[in-house]
């Protein structure tokens, strides 16, 4: 694994123990120095340009969008906010395309909850927000969510594996209509989400500002 991945890797099993677990105040205190310490170790290092890691992971792929040949997502930005898997503060997310949709593994873990055994909304959110942009990868047409809205219909589980499907069902000139539903283990729906994205020339979607 790149070493990169594995210490974000790392970084989020910490995040996830801090949150659901106690320890005495003398590790408290030992983890806050150590965290210190590689704070300012990080921040010794040169600063990482977004845009640039962005635009070389699409020449990359030789695409706006990069998508792998075995009809998995490959993520053209890693370090994404949600679901980066260089990201330490992200979900657990596995996509894969599946006849024309896109489908998530997503497991929501204890840094995540927010009424005792529930997800708080906002996590749920952003997920939905993560996997229906998979849907734009699909279609090699670069967007930016315009709207998103997400109904519960009942209490999202954390600690158990959730399936979110999405896709495409509709589209008026730049505006794309996307649909989305988690679903939990024993098959019931916990949630949907509707999305309205905004399409825009492949040079704004490295980062210019849309003229809307």
């Amino acid at each position: 694994m790149d070493s990169r991945l594995r210490a974000a890797a790392a970084l989020r099993d910490l995040n996830h123990a801090f949150v659901a677990h106690d320890r005495d105040d003398d590790g408290l205190l030992d983890l806050a120095t150590m965290c210190d310490a590689e704070a300012a170790a990080m921040r010794s290092g040169p600063r990482r340009d977004r845009l640039a890691l962005m635009q070389r992971a699409r020449e990359a792929a030789g695409q706006v969008i990069p998508t792998a040949a075995d009809d998995r997502p490959v993520s053209g930005f890693e370090d994404r906010a949600v679901a980066g898997r260089a990201n330490p503060t992200s979900i657990d997310l596995d996509v894969r395309f599946d006849d024309g949709e896109v489908v998530a593994d997503v497991l929501l873990r204890p840094a995540f909850e927010g009424a005792p055994g529930r997800a708080h909304g906002g996590i749920v959110a952003a997920a939905f927000d993560d996997i229906t942009g998979f849907v734009i990868g699909m279609l090699q047409e670069p967007a930016f969510t315009g709207e998103l809205t997400v109904r519960f219909v009942r209490p999202v589980p954390v600690e158990e594996r959730l399936v979110i499907r999405s896709r495409l069902v509709s589209r008026e000139r730049r505006k794309l209509f996307i649909t989305a539903e988690a679903v939990a283990a024993d098959g019931g729906v916990v949630a949907t989400c509707r999305a309205t994205y905004i399409t825009v020339d492949p040079a704004l979607f490295a980062g210019a500002p849309d003229p809307r």
